[in-house]
């Protein structure tokens, strides 16, 4: 049996460009069902043969790894190879009929991020606080808009001088697709932002024509990778045993704006999810409910100071 997936192993290598990780990925999952094939048609007395692998097989093999207490992920890679596999056979007229046809792949559920807590958050933006340099005055504002605003870290380092409005106290982004909204946030956030655009950005302008918001020390636009090296630093100062990440803070956001009483559907509002406008059981939100709300919910906004 293992001939055959061998010779399904030199076509992705040959005709596909597999790389070599991959197939030996592939070659792990396959030899293991063909093991698990031998093994039982071994005991039930007859030849191990693919033309005779059923359904119901791939089921029992199925059932066997969970069992077996493989990961849902390591479940899913498991059945696509199979599925790949019996593609290759019969189309190669080795096979009769495919035995993974209509038999779905485990479910793999996106994790989510772990929220920190609302009181390791300001220790997380007391780091930068706590120090004098433009770097720590500019770092603070990022992580203040980031918390504030529940932006994703691309959304933030694409922001332009005239995105954030420090006087009426929002900050308008670009999420997936282009899709512009604007997102309140609080007073101390539109501070520490204001702070920063007229007492330190100008130390790290290079041109006058740079519209970039957050600066790298060269008047570069600050990438995400640089945000997340920032980040990581501050919380590594804080004592967060938890990885923190720019998302960390997005999925922190949401969490304490639910649990201080905000509805879901403005929630999603904020954050910009794509599938909001398909959520028709709710109605469309006016802009000064989602103020009041957020006014409402928002940990820094209620514990000024």
């Amino acid at each position: 049996m293992k001939e055959d997936v061998n010779s399904f192993l030199n076509y992705l290598a040959v005709e596909k460009g597999f790389a070599v990780n991959t197939i030996d990925a592939y070659r792990n999952d396959l030899y293991q069902l063909a093991d698990f094939t031998e093994q039982g048609a071994n005991q039930r007395g007859v030849v191990p043969l693919w033309t005779n692998f059923s359904r119901q097989e791939m089921l029992s093999y199925l059932l066997n790894l969970k069992e077996r207490n493989y990961a849902a992920t390591t479940q899913a890679r498991k059945v696509a190879a199979a599925k790949s596999f019996f593609g290759f056979m019969l189309a190669e007229g080795k096979i009769k009929g495919n035995p993974t046809e209509n038999i779905d792949s485990p479910k793999v559920g996106k994790p989510l991020p772990d929220a920190i807590s609302f009181g390791q958050v300001r220790r997380l933006i007391d780091q930068p606080a706590k120090q004098s340099a433009p770097e720590a005055k500019r770092d603070r504002a990022m992580l203040e808009l980031l918390y504030a605003s529940g932006m994703r870290v691309s959304e933030l380092v694409s922001l332009n001088l005239g995105d954030v409005n420090t006087g009426d106290n929002y900050v308008r982004c670009f999420g997936k697709g282009n899709k512009e909204r604007l997102v309140p946030i609080y007073p101390q956030a539109a501070q520490v932002v204001e702070e920063y655009v007229t007492q330190v950005r100008p130390r790290f302008v290079r041109s006058d024509a740079e519209q970039a918001l957050f600066l790298n020390q060269r008047g570069d636009r600050l990438t995400r990778q640089g945000l997340w090296q920032i980040l990581k630093a501050y919380a590594k100062e804080a004592g967060l045993d938890k990885q923190v990440t720019p998302h960390t803070l997005r999925h922190s956001f949401a969490t304490h704006m639910l649990s201080g009483g905000a509805d879901l559907r403005s929630v999603q509002e904020l954050l910009g999810h794509a599938n909001i406008s398909t959520t028709q059981i709710y109605t469309h939100l006016t802009s000064e409910h989602i103020r009041r709300t957020y006014d409402r919910a928002h940990p820094r906004a209620r514990h000024e100071g």
